[in-house]
């Protein structure tokens, strides 16, 4: 019997329930174990597939919580950790070893977080696959999740540091502040092409 991916939610009490209804309606077989303190999942880490930690969880420990939760947890499983863009500076080594993800806190970011998780979901069973047993084009299927994780992490960087720095445009030149706008703008329209491609992609496998 194949078991459930194991996700945890590492989240202040007034998001975990957005989490989990995100989960719900993904319509996919998951075990879900929401958390709301990271001192919870020290005690029942093992065996968890991807771990899903957001800032709010974190609220009141010392400026270094958030990079110190992610390492010990990154020891275990991949973690997406969702926070304010400035924050991701602190897990550069995580995001550059490929073992973390970075959401920014910003809009409508629980889907964004949530579909994170499912791929590196995915990305562990294939990973697991016997090279024997793959499915009829399992070369493009990886190459649609390299796509995705690869382009979009690093333009949610770029994409959150701009607006960072927006945030500051009382303080910036009129030439910089056209500068960023034109970054920003450009990060979010290649991240809808990398979106459609691997839409386009999904609809020729599945056909």
């Amino acid at each position: 019997m194949k078991l459930e991916p194991r996700i945890q939610i590492i989240c202040g009490n007034r998001r975990l329930g957005e989490y989990v209804s995100e989960f719900r309606r993904a319509a996919k077989s998951f075990h879900l174990q929401p958390i709301a303190r990271p001192a919870g999942a020290r005690q029942s880490n093992a065996g968890v597939s991807v771990f899903l930690l957001d800032q709010s969880g974190l609220d009141g420990q010392r400026e270094r919580g958030l990079k110190n939760a992610a390492v010990r947890l990154a020891k275990t499983a991949p973690v997406v950790v969702v926070a304010a863009p400035e924050r991701q500076s602190e897990l550069t080594a995580l995001l550059t070893s490929g073992v973390a993800d970075f959401v920014v806190r910003t809009g409508k970011f629980v889907p964004v977080a949530v579909g994170l998780v499912e791929r590196r979901i995915r990305l562990a069973r294939m990973g697991t696959r016997d090279s024997s047993g793959g499915v009829n084009g399992g070369c493009s299927a990886d190459f649609g999740e390299i796509l995705r994780h690869e382009v979009n992490n690093p333009l949610t960087g770029i994409l959150g540091n701009a607006e960072m720095l927006l945030a500051k445009r009382d303080y910036l030149p009129a030439s910089a502040i056209e500068r960023l706008e034109t970054i920003a703008h450009l990060a979010v329209r290649l991240r809808e092409t990398v979106r459609r491609l691997s839409s386009a992609l999904e609809l020729r496998l599945a056909g």
